[in-house]
């Protein structure tokens, strides 16, 4: 016997009894960013692979270990992309959006990094990614801050998220502060994990975010990079520090925040939860200024985040915020019996072009007026629209309530309209 087809490990299924929630939540994602103006782009889900060794850095975990790489029939080496910025900037340098202009830009779609699978963590997942470029001075890291804050009060999150700030400063600032931590981190290196040891020459600031209990507390004492931060970089990071203090928005000041990808410089932030364990940040981001010319595109200050679909998903279940009616898909189910020909049929399309917001689903297949009474009923229908030989030959249809205790009643398609019950 043949071994039954499976879906890849890691790689899931949406079903029909999960995507209304994820269409609630994109129209969500779409409305505030509307509000402020961003535009959609889309790119493609394969680039050549150097965008993203370039972009990303070689020695992150994402292009060391996690990437899905192949060979074309072309011989060019390609990768299913990880996160979408790197595409985003090499999408803005062929399409020259950059050249003196600024731009408010977002994306969304499956990313794929080959890693364990766990709750709210999959081998392909989905995001969002906020992309902004040509504006510098830190009012437009706020606006990417307070967007994300007005997304969680729509959402009903905003009790349930914590908002995590630091600034990595400029380059000279990084390169003096990583000459301090890497003599620091020698001094313990038996003590530190093996992690933490294979990053402390190639990118020793990705120690600062171990998970490792025992290198954690040995971080205690390292050298603090706002110590050896620029004067730029600290005023900076101090006007973005009173935008949101000004507006409300509460934070901490986590120094140790250093985002897993290379290219961020200055502002980094996260937005974490303590309802999902160990899978706590559902939104990242900061600023990237050089990435645009590390891509090969002209100097062009950028700033934007990213946040996981399938984690924002999951923590408005778990905290019980998604709305009751976001699976309800049909508002009425057409239920036809007897010689009726092709007038039910005929008046459902009627219905729907006098009531375009209506959703209404018709009982294909036949069956006794039982059975599809049932399959209206599981359908989530409010009402039942019934068709037999009267119905047909006096030009009505029998409504039947399947929520509401109310009497049925028999009406024309335009009485039906003007009533009100069925306008979707």
């Amino acid at each position: 016997m043949a071994k039954q087809l499976q879906a890849i490990r890691g790689m899931n299924d949406i079903l029909p009894e999960q995507s209304p929630v994820w269409s609630w939540l994109e129209d969500n994602v779409r409305h505030i960013l509307a509000q402020y103006g961003y535009r959609e782009m889309r790119v493609p889900i394969v680039e050549f692979t150097n965008l993203f060794a370039r972009g990303i850095g070689e020695n992150t975990d994402v292009v060391e270990k996690e990437m899905y790489t192949f060979e074309d029939r072309g011989g060019d080496s390609l990768t299913l992309r990880p996160e979408a910025t790197a595409c985003c900037v090499r999408a803005g340098i062929q399409n020259g959006l950059f050249h003196n202009q600024q731009q408010r830009l977002w994306t969304s779609g499956p990313m794929f990094r080959y890693e364990r699978p766990q709750k709210g963590r999959y081998r392909q997942f989905h995001q969002v990614s906020v992309e902004t470029f040509g504006m510098d001075g830190p009012d437009i890291d706020a606006e990417l801050i307070l967007m994300t804050w007005n997304l969680w009060k729509r959402l009903g999150l905003d009790e349930h998220v914590t908002l995590e700030l630091n600034t990595l400063a400029d380059l000279e600032s990084r390169k003096n502060y990583r000459e301090a931590l890497i003599a620091y981190l020698e001094q313990h290196k038996d003590a530190l994990d093996e992690d933490s040891k294979r990053r402390m020459y190639v990118n020793p600031l990705r120690v600062l975010d171990s998970k490792d209990k025992g290198t954690q507390s040995i971080l205690g004492e390292a050298p603090k990079l706002h110590d050896y931060m620029d004067d730029d970089s600290r005023e900076h990071f101090a006007r973005l520090c009173a935008i949101l203090d000004d507006a409300g928005v509460k934070y901490v000041v986590n120094q140790r925040l250093v985002r897993g990808l290379d290219y961020y410089n200055r502002t980094v932030f996260e937005w974490i939860t303590s309802a999902l364990g160990s899978q706590g940040t559902v939104c990242g981001g900061g600023r990237y200024d050089g990435l645009v010319e590390q891509l090969g595109g002209k100097p062009t200050k950028a700033c934007g985040f990213a946040m996981g679909m399938e984690r924002l998903i999951l923590l408005l279940e778990t905290c019980n915020l998604v709305p009751e009616d976001v699976n309800k898909t049909v508002d009425a189910a057409l239920v036809t019996f007897g010689d009726v020909g092709t007038y039910g049929m005929v008046f459902a399309e009627k219905l729907r072009q006098a009531s375009p917001n209506l959703r209404l689903q018709v009982s294909c297949g036949g069956g006794s007026v039982k059975s599809q009474m049932k399959r209206a009923d599981k359908s989530g229908a409010d009402i039942a629209l019934v068709i037999g030989e009267d119905e047909k030959q006096n030009g009505t249809v029998t409504v039947k309530f399947l929520r509401d205790d109310k009497p049925q009643i028999t009406c024309t398609l335009e009485e039906l309209v003007a009533r009100g019950e069925i306008s979707g």
